[in-house]
């Protein structure tokens, strides 16, 4: 492997800025601070249903004393081709390029406290050597918790609340939620790469995956991204800000009533049918696989086929109720 360090670059003054952040010194935390900053960690591309991930990180990133600690070299680890940069044409010329970058940034809680943020596209190459690049952060600014969050489809209605899988190796931080699935193969990203490789080691990791009805797996979903933010302050006792996230739910819920409400009776069913199938999970409190339970209900292809059916027949879902 080629040497991690090459990946990434430090700004100048960042480390100073670290330490001064979480009460460092000579390398070793003091004080209220000498358990370490949490590092939060989001990579789009991968699946992200709801744009959780990138709801969260958008969020984050507004804080106005934000500071750019470290660089990833994007432009070895980006496939330009499979993901291509936009640009912008201005009548006779280029005006703007948006140059793809995986950064790490300084950031502060609703209360000041200090902590981290690593976001950007997925790498597309060089997966093990990113992993290792990370951990040398990590090491260097004495992580003590590293968590990541996405969204992924299910078969869960938007009238109930939101579930999580909660995943990592500290049984304290996972919490009592219930676990929906057994022993799975899935398809590996960066995130849940890196969360291995962690823990590989022994550094404390944490992931949350938000159940978005699979209907809305399309569309920003900020129900789900809220309960991902709530989950990861009763884990780190971080106090996230939430508040524009907050004031989407009710008006993203009203609209997703009204469009089900104007559907097809089929759609209804579908939905009511997802609502019976909850409700009866729910109750099981006994059950360890919570999926496992038998339904003959509508595939994710269906109830979306459904949803773009009723969007194409109603005009083209502009506006703030567009799924």
């Amino acid at each position: 492997m080629l040497d991690p360090q090459a990946l990434y670059a430090f700004e100048p003054q960042a480390l100073e800025a670290v330490e001064a952040a979480f009460g460092m010194g000579g390398g070793e935390a003091s004080g209220a601070a000498s358990a370490g900053p949490v590092l939060l960690h989001f990579f789009e591309g991968f699946m992200d249903a709801g744009e959780v991930g990138d709801q969260i990180v958008e969020h984050l990133l507004e804080d106005p004393e934000r500071t750019l600690l470290a660089r990833f070299d994007a432009d070895r680890l980006v496939d330009y081709r499979a993901r291509r940069p936009a640009m912008v044409f201005d009548r006779d010329k280029w005006a703007s390029y948006e140059a793809p970058a995986i950064d790490l940034y300084l950031l502060h809680d609703s209360a000041g406290a200090p902590f981290l943020l690593l976001s950007g596209p997925e790498p597309d190459v060089e997966w093990e050597r990113f992993a290792a690049a990370v951990r040398q952060v990590v090491e260097r600014l004495s992580v003590r918790l590293s968590v990541n969050f996405h969204g992924i489809p299910m078969g869960v209605p938007h009238t109930r609340p939101v579930g999580l899988t909660p995943h990592g190796n500290r049984d304290d931080l996972l919490g009592l939620y219930p676990r929906w699935f057994e022993k799975v193969q899935v398809p590996a990203s960066v995130a849940a790469m890196l969360e291995f490789r962690l823990a590989e080691v022994g550094h404390d990791v944490l992931g949350f995956a938000a159940h978005v009805p699979h209907y809305l797996a399309r569309t920003p979903y900020p129900q789900a991204a809220v309960a991902v933010l709530e989950a990861v302050q009763s884990a780190t006792g971080l106090v996230l800000p939430g508040v524009s996230l907050r004031t989407k739910l009710d008006e993203v819920r009203a609209d997703i009533d009204l469009q089900i409400a104007e559907g097809d009776e089929e759609l209804r069913g579908a939905v009511a049918g997802l609502e019976q199938q909850y409700d009866a999970v729910a109750g099981a409190a006994d059950r360890e696989n919570l999926l496992a339970e038998p339904a003959d209900l509508p595939s994710a292809d269906e109830l979306g086929r459904a949803f773009e059916e009723f969007l194409a027949e109603h005009g083209d879902g502009s506006g703030s109720g567009e799924l």
